[in-house]
């Protein structure tokens, strides 16, 4: 999908359903919102229900004469597949059908080539890419250079790679070595943070849920937040001050979809781990979507795919402010689940309050007398603790406070 003045390209989806047509729409919904996203236009979808996809040319040969006729009646200008195509598929479709052929792994791949802007976000965007490239190198050397990208070309990984498997492997084997360095200043940061006693709160979901929306509103930033699939792609982590005055750190994650290309959780995996690290995981849910239980599912087979565990999880559901919102909402992963509206607000006090609750668990009670000599030792205890009661007498401070094991042995 390319950003200039060219008409934008007219596709036709395409799904061979292997389980219940209902869920396959639901897919071809889906990627007719990826396809948006990166700049196409949907004018048809088609599915044919299959016990499995064709090895050789994904759909039968019936929906494939039904495809020609269909894209030479609406004009269209390439097919887009709701799986990823093997090399074999791809190219047999291309050849029946005489169009582009992309499929759903291309696209998403198109869209985080357009969206990543930090350093980190460009290598893991290039690195998937030439990682689905590099599976694709047999049989294929004349069609490598429209691989380039999606639904038009553009990107960070974009530029035309030799059709040289070794090529390619080198530069992959740069990439990892780049993503490595970034991976262990990560970690840096990471311990940086444990060192400082101040917990972290990852924010996962699904794609668009509203998850930057939702630490612009906690925290009085500027994040990017916009009504579309993976508008932002970079992590980014900010302050957040709880009620009882607790600092917290907000690390939003990269949206989660079903069937996200497994090249792309590969490279994007030291990101997404800042969930698996985390103190507490915020999972938010956009109550309005009809799809919210199984995007939910999606997201915890994803983080279980990652090696989290045993953090205490917060479900959000988000966008309550929208009609057609159930009455009850229900998550049995979650330590506690609240319906709010990161647009309007609503809902986001008593967030802090649970979450507040949910930290004040893993932390020692004390009660102490601080000379006045040592009163900074008071807003270590506000910074990494809960301070319940703190009273000013004529041999202290005396506090009563929740505080994280470490903080209690400097105290």
């Amino acid at each position: 999908m390319t950003e200039n003045t060219q008409a934008p390209e007219r596709l036709i989806l395409a799904a061979a359903a292997e389980g219940s047509l209902d869920e396959a729409q639901d897919s071809l919904d889906e990627l007719e919102q990826l396809v948006e996203t990166a700049g196409g236009v949907v004018i048809e979808k088609v599915i044919q229900s299959r016990d499995a996809a064709h090895p050789a040319t994904y759909l039968g040969s019936g929906k494939i004469q039904e495809l020609r006729d269909r894209i030479r009646e609406l004009g269209a200008t390439g097919v887009v597949c709701d799986d990823e195509l093997t090399p074999a598929q791809m190219k047999n479709l291309e050849d029946e059908l005489n169009v582009k052929v992309l499929d759903r792994t291309l696209v998403i791949l198109d869209i985080f080539a357009a969206r990543a802007s930090s350093r980190e976000g460009k290598i893991q965007v290039e690195l998937a890419q030439l990682r689905y490239r590099a599976t694709r190198l047999v049989g294929m050397r004349d069609e490598l250079s429209r691989l380039g990208g999606g639904i038009g070309t553009r990107g960070p990984g974009e530029t035309k790679l030799e059709s040289d498997r070794r090529v390619i492997h080198r530069r992959i084997g740069v990439l990892k070595a780049e993503l490595e360095d970034v991976k262990r200043h990560r970690e840096v940061t990471r311990k940086q943070r444990g060192r400082r006693n101040i917990p972290v709160a990852a924010i996962v979901g699904y794609t668009n849920a509203g998850k930057s929306t939702l630490l612009n509103a906690l925290t009085g930033s500027d994040i990017l937040a916009e009504d579309k699939l993976f508008a932002t792609l970079d992590p980014t982590t900010r302050n957040y001050v709880l009620p009882d005055g607790e600092e917290v750190l907000l690390t939003d994650t990269v949206g989660f979809i079903r069937k996200l290309p497994h090249h792309l959780v590969d490279a994007f995996r030291s990101t997404l781990e800042e969930a698996k690290y985390a103190d507490v995981i915020i999972h938010v849910v956009d109550a309005s979507s009809p799809q919210r239980e199984q995007q939910m599912e999606t997201v915890y087979r994803t983080l279980q795919d990652l090696g989290t565990g045993g953090q205490p999880v917060i479900t959000l559901f988000n966008k309550t402010d929208r009609v057609n919102v159930p009455s009850r909402l229900f998550d049995p992963h979650a330590e506690d689940a609240l319906r709010i509206s990161a647009k309007t607000g609503a809902g986001l006090d008593t967030f802090g309050i649970v979450l507040g609750n949910i930290l004040r668990e893993r932390k020692l009670y004390i009660e102490k007398i601080i000379p006045y000599a040592e009163a900074g030792k008071v807003q270590l205890i506000r910074k990494t603790g809960q301070l319940t009661g703190i009273r000013y007498e004529d041999d202290g401070i005396h506090i009563e406070a929740y505080v994280p094991p470490e903080t209690a042995g400097r105290l």
